[in-house]
C-alpha cells in the first residue's frame, strides 16, 4: 500500500469512527421527540439570541466558531446539522455523559430552541484539523 493510499486509509477511519460516536446519540431519541418542531426555527431574533446563549453556555467546550475543541465535537458536521431540530433538542435537554455532554435541562425551554435554531443556522462546515485537512485536500 502507498504511503498515500495507508494515510486515506487512516483518515477515512477515523472520520468513520466520529461519525459512528456522534451519531449513536441520535439512535436513543424517542420518535416523539424527533418529530418535535422548533417554533423558532430561521426566526432572525431567535438566532441572535441563540448566538449569545451559545456563546456563553457552549462555546467553552465546541469553540465559537462550533467547530470544536480537541476531544470536544464540532457541531457544524453532517450528523449534526441533519438532525431534526427536535433530536438536537432532545440532546440539549438529556445530554451525553457518556461524551462528557451535560444536560442543559435547567435552561428554560426557550432558550434551548434558539441554541438550536442559531447551531442550525451555522450549517455544514469540516473542522480544521490535520486528519479533516487531508480528506479535504483529496475530494
Amino acid at each position: 500500500m502507498s504511503r498515500q493510499g495507508g494515510c486515506c486509509a487512516i483518515v477515512l477511519g477515523v472520520a468513520i469512527t466520529c461519525a459512528a460516536a456522534e451519531a449513536s446519540w441520535i439512535e436513543k431519541v424517542p420518535q416523539g421527540d424527533q418529530e418535535r418542531a422548533n417554533p423558532y426555527a430561521k426566526q432572525t431574533a431567535a438566532i441572535a439570541a441563540g448566538s449569545r446563549l451559545f456563546a456563553n453556555n457552549c462555546a467553552q467546550c465546541h469553540g465559537s466558531d462550533a467547530l470544536g475543541r480537541g476531544k470536544r465535537p464540532s457541531l457544524r458536521t453532517p450528523e449534526v446539522q441533519q438532525a431534526t431540530d427536535g433530536e438536537v433538542f432532545w440532546l440539549l435537554k438529556n445530554g451525553n455523559r457518556r461524551h462528557g455532554m451535560p444536560s442543559w435541562n435547567s435552561l428554560p425551554e426557550p432558550s434551548r430552541w434558539q441554541i438550536v435554531a442559531y447551531v442550525k443556522s451555522l450549517g455544514e462546515s469540516i473542522p480544521s484539523s490535520p486528519a479533516c485537512a487531508t480528506r479535504e485536500k483529496q475530494r
